[in-house]
């Protein structure tokens, strides 16, 4: 998400008509067709390889797909999870810092790291509302508006079982023609999360309004909701809340 105010992205049409002042519903209808349009939701099998359900209460995820924004919003969202912290995954700890990640030569990619029970919910079907709602697993180096290897879709194992996991739904999906291309994907072993700025915790609660988060994040919510009503929670999990 390349800045030129924090929290607001330079590549999307809406930006100049933001600065301007102009209202959230005129920058909306002056928008192109497929400006408007987020990535849409694809109804999904659950992965036939998973977890077994335990007796341990907390296990730790590492996911990127695009924006870390609406991918955290969305994890907020679901039940069993007890965390969802936006960061920075792929790349090295000195550079683990927003104004260069978004250069796109740090390898790091926008990351959520879940934390969750996985007697609530398992790995597999995190990854099932990973790859279904939370973004587009077929496209490459990008999501919804924004481009470069920062906002690529990537899975950090934790283990071995989590890499086993990831890898097995990835082929059951393109086995099963789940979605229109191929899923690139990239699984990821041996990476460190960092913490992202506080001002990007909790970005799609704390800013509902904003051009991008309705246009791009406010739908995959929606789509959690009507698609996976077993698993969605009307009040989001929040950093800095979450006990």
């Amino acid at each position: 998400m390349s800045t030129s105010t924090v929290g607001e992205k330079k590549s999307t049409s809406w930006l100049p008509l933001k600065l301007a002042g102009v209202s959230l519903i005129t920058a909306l209808l002056g928008l192109s067709q497929s400006a408007c349009s987020a990535e849409k939701a694809v109804a999904i099998a659950p992965p036939a390889l998973d977890e077994p359900v335990g007796t341990a209460h907390r296990e730790v995820a590492v996911i990127a797909g695009g924006c870390f924004w609406g991918v955290q919003g969305v994890f907020q969202h679901v039940r069993g999870v007890e965390n969802a912290v936006s960061g920075y995954a792929g790349g090295a700890a000195n550079t683990a810092e927003y104004g260069q990640v978004s250069s796109g030569d740090t390898g790091h990619a926008e990351s959520v790291q879940i934390t969750y029970d996985p007697t609530t919910i398992t790995y597999g079907r995190l990854l099932q509302v990973f790859f279904s709602v939370a973004h587009n697993p077929t496209e490459l180096n990008r999501q919804g508006p924004d481009s470069g290897t920062q906002y690529r879709s990537a899975i950090f194992p934790q283990n071995p079982l989590q890499e086993k996991i990831a890898k097995a739904y990835i082929a059951q999906l393109d086995a099963s023609k789940a979605f229109n291309a191929p899923i690139v994907t990239r699984i990821e072993n041996n990476k460190a999360f960092y913490p992202a700025e506080t001002y990007h915790q909790n970005y799609l609660t704390l800013n509902p309004s904003s051009p991008y988060i309705v246009i791009n994040d406010l739908p995959k919510v929606e789509y959690l909701k009507q698609m996976e009503p077993t698993l969605y929670r009307a009040d989001p999990i929040l950093v800095g809340i979450a006990k």
